[in-house]
């Protein structure tokens, strides 16, 4: 069994005219990263400047948001290019993920610039629909009040395609290298497991920080939650600490278990039912965490977020799709002073 663990994301805020040029570089560099040659990192390329070529052209602002696709499951996951530093588990497979938000106004058509050929840019003259026909999963929503979130995945054809999307994303604090936020997940026949972890502060020991406690969840995911915290609250003794919440998703149930400030919900069709964790740092004082139990409908999401990510993001009334939540929280919701990490699966584990 290998767990998966998420790559760092990149920012190109498009806020100057040269910000396509910038995320195309970054698409680019991404792409080979995960392994991606020839045309295909080219493809990854077109496809950011695009997105950000329409952010520059046409709304007051925005980002663009690049990094390696995260994949669960078997046939999701792809053997990437190294090892996550310190960790028994591969990086991140095949695959380039570029999420786009503005600032608004959205398109009213968004219909018509859909349609191959139709560019709403200067930028390569390839247009959403050709975005559209090169990604291997593309999905957009606008509207003239509140904007547009856009999210292309683009995957290596020789790989497996993966199930459902996962939505993430991991920044880090503006002007910091490292990234003290970590997310790591895997599957095991019947069920998907997954951590985020939050190391106190941010930079390089924050970053060791969260690291300790993945290393924990990657040489045995199938654990019991208590007992992953109880081994990383051992493991983090000589660390600064962290917050860490996991979750585990079975067919029509969730467990969660959680200390200090991860924390989430769980959307569907119904209302949405908070993940608070209990206070308390992993590593320094480890409080009685209990393992809380909920039932799930198919098309439930289960989020997670560090405290980076801000709390007034809820969508009532229906399930999200998992990347434009991603794209959304990252552009709307982010502290850009603090590192910050989120997760969204879906509770099909079909999917």
């Amino acid at each position: 069994m290998t767990a998966t663990v998420a790559g760092l994301t990149r920012q190109i805020r498009v806020d100057h005219p040269s910000a396509g040029y910038a995320a195309a570089r970054v698409a680019r560099e991404t792409a080979h990263e995960a392994g991606f040659a020839g045309v295909l990192a080219d493809r990854a390329a077109v496809v950011a400047a695009e997105l950000a070529g329409n952010i520059d052209k046409h709304t007051g602002g925005g980002s663009v948001f690049v990094q390696p696709s995260l994949f669960g499951g078997p046939g999701g996951e792809a053997p990437g290019p190294g090892q996550c530093p310190g960790c028994h588990s591969t990086l991140t497979g095949r695959g380039v993920d570029v999420l786009a938000a503005d600032d608004g106004p959205g398109m009213a058509d968004l219909d018509h610039w859909l349609v191959d050929g139709n560019t709403t840019t200067a930028t390569m003259g390839t247009g959403l629909g050709a975005v559209k026909r090169m990604a291997a999963e593309f999905r957009i929503t606008s509207s003239p009040a509140t904007g547009t979130l856009a999210a292309a995945r683009l995957l290596d054809p020789a790989v497996p395609p993966p199930r459902r999307a996962i939505g993430h994303f991991r920044l880090p604090r503006d002007g910091e290298e490292y990234c003290g936020d970590a997310i790591a997940l895997a599957d095991v026949t019947g069920s998907r497991t997954a951590v985020v972890a939050d190391g106190l502060g941010h930079g390089p020991e924050a970053a060791e920080a969260a690291e300790a406690a993945l290393r924990v969840f990657t040489e045995n995911p199938d654990r019991p939650l208590s007992h992953q915290l109880t081994n990383m609250h051992r493991a983090l003794r000589t660390t600064r600490g962290a917050a860490v919440a996991l979750v585990r998703i079975a067919p029509r149930r969730l467990e969660f278990c959680g200390v200090g400030n991860v924390s989430g919900a769980s959307l569907g069709a119904g209302p949405s039912r908070l993940l608070l964790s209990t206070p308390g740092i992993v590593g320094f004082t480890l409080p009685s965490a209990p393992v809380r139990h909920l039932t799930l409908a198919d098309d439930d999401v289960v989020v997670l977020h560090t405290d980076g990510v801000g709390t007034g993001w809820r969508v009532p009334g229906r399930a999200p799709d998992l990347l434009l939540l991603a794209a959304d929280l990252a552009h709307r919701h982010r502290n850009a002073r603090d590192d910050a990490a989120m997760l969204a699966l879906s509770a099909d584990r079909s999917a």
